[in-house]
C-alpha cells in the first residue's frame, strides 16, 4: 500500500456538489492507493503508521493531539509513467480489492480512536486543501 499524506489545516471532498468528507482544522489529508499483493495486515499496519507518524506541528502526531484524517482512495498512486506519454495502471489493484482494503484502512484508524473523514470510492472527486507547511511525505507498507 502507498499513501500520500498531506499536514492540512483544513480539507475537504466533494462529489457531484455535495460534500461527502470534511475536515476542519489541523489535521492529515491521505491519499491511499493499493496493489494487487496488498492485505487487511497491510492496511492495519499503514491506519497504525498514519495515526503515530510524527508530522503534525511541533512533531506531533494524530494520536497525539486527536488530529482528524480525511482518507481518499487514489489508484493513480500505482500509475507508471516511464515510458511513453500515456501512464498505465497495471500495478493498481482492482475495485473489487482496493476497496475493502482502503475500507479497512479507515476501520482500523478508527478503531484506534481516530476521527476519519472519506472520500467515495471511484467516484469523479474534488479534492480540495490547504496544505500546512507545505508539508507531504509518502508511506508505503
Amino acid at each position: 500500500m502507498r499513501a500520500v499524506v498531506q499536514r492540512v489545516d483544513g480539507a475537504s471532498v466533494v462529489v457531484a456538489g455535495e460534500t461527502v468528507g470534511e475536515i476542519v482544522g489541523e489535521g492529515l489529508c491521505v491519499l491511499v492507493g493499493v496493489t494487487h499483493d496488498d492485505t487487511p495486515e497491510k492496511a492495519a499496519q499503514l491506519a497504525r503508521k498514519l495515526w503515530s507518524v510524527r508530522v503534525l506541528e511541533g512533531e506531533k502526531s494524530c494520536s497525539d493531539v486527536n488530529a482528524p484524517l480525511l482518507v481518499i482512495s487514489q489508484f493513480t498512486l500505482y500509475g507508471d509513467a516511464r515510458k511513453g506519454r500515456r501512464p498505465t495502471w497495471n500495478a493498481a489493484a482492482p475495485g473489487p480489492v482496493a476497496e475493502p482494503l482502503v475500507d479497512e484502512v479507515v476501520a482500523q484508524l478508527r478503531q484506534l480512536g481516530a476521527r476519519v473523514e472519506t472520500g467515495r470510492f471511484g467516484a469523479d472527486m474534488r479534492v480540495s486543501l490547504t496544505n500546512h507547511g507545505p508539508f507531504t511525505v509518502l508511506l508505503e507498507v
